[in-house]
């Protein structure tokens, strides 16, 4: 019988989060059938990942997951979550579903946290921070999938080792193993002689993108172009900055794209460029593509990339030396080269999704006390 699962996320727009969760039920296939409710029900982007054959409702009378906190509307969402075999939340904007759980019960929940936006980038909230207090003892088990992260759920939130599962992030490593395919960046055609500089991320505060288009146009190799995956509200004063700095010609906003693994090898060098993070799956991404990296020292990015790679992460608010990365890279093929292999390796041992799959199935069939619910689903 096909598990019934909730997903309530805080938004279901592309990134990275989101598409790991439509990794994973494409990977269950018809072992699950899925319900899914977001906190900003415009911005459901990331359907358009989910396989043909998979089981995946977006309906339109759930209980919301924003209002006045308060518990006649906890009241109404545990009792619609009783209706499923297990409830997935991710993130503060879904936060209410955990608190409704833990006043009223329900179907064994667990609750993912990825990281924070803009609001949270340089210091917790005291509020959302005593709210998990009260609202995770609720959930079954609470995953995150950075050290640092681990380290903010036993300080800030109170939460107990043995409570707490760390899953990294994974992707398909083989699959960005092979040659990048012709016209899958739209407006992009390699120049003779330049080196390309890429980002994915969503166009938001915290991913600080003029930061980069700022390292960027400081560079002294000029004949390097800037390419920016994604989509978001910042959009317009990325593209501001670039006009400013005199680089607008030479910097690429192509918008959101599927599927990475197709077209994140035109690229020569990642760069990554944001205040805050957690373990970016981007990067990885990167990495399997066998790119090297230059990016901030936040989150676990400076675990996350080679040895090799290691003194191309600067610290956040050092853009001299974001710059000096860049063309360090950029002057030099050999390096690039050395630097990618080494990233490659990496990301072959210890990001391949198989392995963050199997971590994820085994915890949803704990929690629903069938352990082999999704056991062949890695």
């Amino acid at each position: 019988m096909a598990v019934r699962i909730l997903h309530c996320h805080s938004t279901f727009a592309p990134g990275g989060k989101e598409m790991r969760a439509v990794r994973l039920m494409n990977a269950f296939g018809n072992r699950a059938e899925h319900v899914l409710l977001s906190a900003m029900p415009g911005e459901l982007g990331a359907r358009a990942g989910i396989k043909k054959g998979i089981k995946a409702d977006f309906p339109d009378d759930a209980p919301s997951l924003q209002g006045k906190p308060g518990p006649r509307r906890y009241w109404r969402l545990s009792r619609y979550m009783r209706g499923f075999d297990l409830v997935l939340t991710y993130n503060w904007g879904a936060f209410d579903a955990v608190m409704a759980a833990k006043m009223f019960g329900g179907a064994p929940l667990i609750h993912h946290e990825d990281g924070f936006n803009e609001d949270e980038a340089e210091a917790l909230k005291t509020r959302r921070n005593l709210y998990r207090r009260l609202g995770l003892p609720g959930a079954h088990r609470l995953v995150v999938p950075s050290e640092r992260l681990e380290r903010i759920a036993r300080n800030a939130w109170g939460q107990t080792p043995a409570r707490i599962v760390r899953i990294p992030n994974g992707v398909p490593v083989a699959r960005f193993a092979r040659p990048p395919e012709e016209g899958t960046i739209p407006g992009f055609a390699r120049r003779p002689g330049e080196i390309v500089i890429g980002t994915v991320a969503g166009l938001r505060r915290v991913k600080n993108l003029p930061r980069l288009v700022r390292a960027f146009a400081a560079m002294g190799h000029k004949e390097a172009r800037l390419v920016i995956v994604g989509e978001g509200p910042e959009s317009e004063g990325i593209a501001a900055e670039a006009r400013a700095r005199g680089v607008a010609a030479r910097v690429l906003m192509p918008g959101f794209l599927a599927e990475p693994a197709r077209w994140i090898g035109h690229f020569d060098i990642f760069a990554l460029s944001s205040d805050s993070e957690q373990f970016p799956i981007s990067l990885v991404e990167a990495m399997a593509a066998g790119l090297p990296a230059v990016a901030t020292a936040v989150g676990d990015v400076p675990g996350i990339v080679s040895d090799d790679n290691r003194p191309l992460i600067v610290e956040a608010g050092d853009e001299a030396a974001f710059a000096a990365a860049l063309d360090s890279l950029a002057d030099r093929d050999d390096l690039r080269r050395a630097i990618g292999a080494a990233n490659r390796e990496k990301a072959a041992a210890q990001y391949d999704e198989r392995h963050m799959i199997a971590a994820y199935a085994r915890l949803y069939g704990e929690a629903i006390g069938r352990p082999e619910a999704f056991a062949a689903a890695a």
